[in-house]
């Protein structure tokens, strides 16, 4: 297949072997729920530094991960070195620290005497699967407490790439009654690793406020965050950000960064530019979020590289083992990148217009001199391909299919629409038809977003798309209190102004009927996590309009949802967000059972960090003593994203004869 752009001579398949087999396009229920339920073959993607290998993760069965290196020198093919099959842990990146050599994050949960606690640890491992070997330090059985942050990998190529990462410490003090050898310090620091022999080199002294450490790109740590405790040992409402210059050791305060309810305000630095001495960051622009970058010699000002007056500029995009900022990137009807990098401009160009369907181009990897780069390229109705291009020879290669199993699936086309809230307001909003309809009377679904500090952007959704496979037309409202439209749209937030957020959502409903998409008697509510909480919350405002509700790890309860953080750090700003008032009360469907009409569906995984499982059991139980209809299901073992192939697929299947069931299909 030849790709018919300047930049690209050809292109070829690399390696499409192993993994996850194909299945057959199918049209029961079953076999579409596999099919669309199945994660995806690529969870993390990684280039090596000559750009010679690949390693990916992919899923493997009962929830595990496999982690896959590709020689392309070699035979190309997929050989698996490391499964990851503990339940309770996520094999979630690998990075090459070397040619030979890669490090893994590892993130992991423990069930506590009555909360759930996270942790995670970094590993290095050989590419051919040998020498396994723990980088995160062992607690000591003196430790008086324990060692939940396994590390952050903060650079990967370190005093000129000798199996040398840059990675964070978490200090954990130590009991020193006998003896003298006892650790004492606390906090976050920073050491240099070797992930051949694990040597360890301090390089900062810990912390005990720090949370966050930046490296530039030639690996030097030119930045920290502190965020110190407020009231007892929560986190308090101000971070700060500390810079120093080439070479030296003492910290300047850059910017301090006030966390409410509403947004952060202030510089939030993320990058380095060593050549230029400047930190890359976000910062309010006249309501919205953009980029800003900031002079690291103490005398420069501060100058805005990008912002916009409709939607936030919320993305810095970075290649390379360095991370070198390149562009950045918002979404309006669709993401867009602007590329500083005059080359890669033209290449992510020519290459979007000369693939089918102009994907959204994403560069995800590269090479040490960037001579390769890995890209991903998808679409709403493509789930997506990884290519390798070179650019010295100019060929681009198909590598992996990021959904192999859905490579010959009709998908609906997801098409950007507004729609008027009750108070004349546009709401922006996505709606997707089934594939060949015309999209007249159909059995409807309003589907919000998570968050609530997120929003839907136009690319593949499993989830959208299965209904639409199913039958049924799908409207994803970016209702207000969404991000990324600016300060006013956020407002005070989803919960604490909840009777806004939900209004849209439910004017979406009536817009899918007034529209004559959706029959006003084959309407359903669907959502996920707040999405599942403002497909309960709609029962309160209006428990006609809906004929179903389905709710995946949602919350149901704000004074619960407030109780759940105490005693986790974060409680103050939990507490902020939530706020206080009448609409903590009115705001929760839990302490409205009786307000329903509608049968309810609720999903939730007994392992959820993000919200407590507690939420749907308190829901179910409610709505059976007020004597409402409602379906429980509890997944044992699983988290927040239900990351099992087998449980999605088993929820999808009973989300579709729970819909059909109520909205008569």
């Amino acid at each position: 297949m030849r790709i018919g752009f300047g930049l690209a001579a050809a292109v070829s398949v690399i390696a499409i072997a192993g993994g996850t087999p194909a299945i057959v396009a199918a049209d029961t229920l079953e076999e579409t729920a596999a099919r669309f339920g199945i994660r995806q073959t690529v969870l993390q993607i990684s280039l090596s530094p000559t750009g010679q290998k690949i390693a990916f993760i992919e899923p493997g069965p009962q929830g595990s991960e496999i982690l896959n290196v590709i020689d392309l020198v070699g035979d190309a093919t997929i050989k698996p070195i490391l499964t990851n099959s503990e339940q309770r842990s996520d094999l979630s990146r690998c990075d090459w620290a070397s040619e030979e050599r890669l490090v893994c994050m590892v993130d992991m949960v423990s069930e506590g005497s009555s909360v759930l606690i996270g942790f995670s640890r970094v590993l290095a491992i050989g590419a051919d699967g040998s020498e396994p070997l723990l980088l995160t330090p062992r607690t000591d059985m003196r430790a008086l407490g324990y060692r939940q942050d396994g590390g952050t990998i903060l650079a990967l190529d370190v005093n000129d790439g000798d199996d040398t990462v840059l990675m964070t410490k978490e200090y954990v003090p130590e009991r020193t009654i006998g003896t003298r050898l006892a650790n004492e310090a606390s906090g976050l620091g920073v050491e240099e690793v070797n992930v051949i022999d694990g040597r360890r080199k301090k390089v900062e002294n810990p912390d005990s406020d720090a949370v966050v450490y930046i490296a530039d790109d030639k690996g030097d740590v030119r930045m920290k965050v502190r965020h110190p405790r407020g009231v007892g040992s929560n986190l308090g409402d101000e971070q700060y950000f500390y810079y120093r210059g080439p070479n030296k050791s003492g910290w300047t305060l850059l910017s301090r960064v006030k966390l409410d309810a509403q947004t952060a305000s202030g510089f939030i630095p993320v990058a380095v530019d060593s050549q230029r001495n400047v930190a890359f960051g976000f910062d309010a622009v006249d309501g919205y979020t953009g980029v800003v970058e900031v002079p690291l010699d103490g005398v420069g000002e501060p100058r805005v590289v990008m912002a916009r007056d409709d939607v936030d500029v919320d993305r810095l995009i970075r290649i390379g083992r360095q991370r070198r900022v390149v562009g950045a990137s918002y979404a309006t009807e669709k993401r867009a990148v602007e590329y500083f990098d005059a080359d890669l401009k033209t290449f992510a160009a020519q290459l979007q217009e000369a693939l089918p369907g102009k994907p959204l181009i994403n560069i995800v990897g590269a090479s040490a001199d960037e001579s390769r780069l890995l890209i991903v390229a998808s679409s709403d109705t493509d789930p997506g391909m990884v290519y390798l291009y070179d650019r010295t020879s100019r060929e681009l290669s198909e590598v992996l299919p990021l959904r192999e199993h859905l490579q010959n699936q009709t998908m609906g086309a997801m098409t950007p629409v507004s729609f008027p809230a009750a108070d004349g307001t546009p709401i922006p909003a996505y709606l997707t038809l089934p594939p060949g309809s015309d999209g007249k009377n159909l059995p409807a679904i309003v589907l919000p977003h998570g968050g609530p500090s997120a929003r839907d952007e136009w690319g593949f959704d499993w989830l959208v798309q299965f209904f639409a496979a199913r039958g049924f037309a799908v409207l994803q409202p970016n209702f207000r209190g969404s991000a990324g439209y600016g300060e006013a749209w956020f407002g005070r937030n989803g919960f604490q102004a909840w009777e806004t957020a939900i209004g849209d959502v439910n004017d979406a409903g009536r817009w899918l009927v007034r529209e004559g998409i959706a029959e006003s008697d084959r309407l359903a509510v669907v959502g996920w996590s707040y999405g599942g909480y403002a497909a309960l919350q709609s029962q309160v405002l209006d428990s006609s309009l809906y004929q179903a509700v389905v709710a995946i790890a949602p919350v149901t309860d704000l004074d619960q949802l407030r109780d759940d953080a105490r005693p986790y750090t974060n409680f103050g700003l939990v507490d902020a967000f939530i706020g206080q008032g009448p609409h903590v009360r009115t705001g929760s469907p839990a302490k409205h059972a009786d307000s329903f009409a509608a049968p309810v569906m609720l999903f939730h995984g007994t392992l959820d960090q993000n919200v407590a499982v507690v939420h749907s059991r308190m829901m179910a139980k409610r709505l059976k003593d007020a004597g409402k209809a409602v379906e429980y299901v509890e997944l044992e073992g699983l988290d927040h994203g239900l990351a099992d192939s087998k449980a999605r697929s088993d929820m999808l299947q009973q989300i579709d004869i729970f819909l059909n069931s109520d909205l008569g299909g």
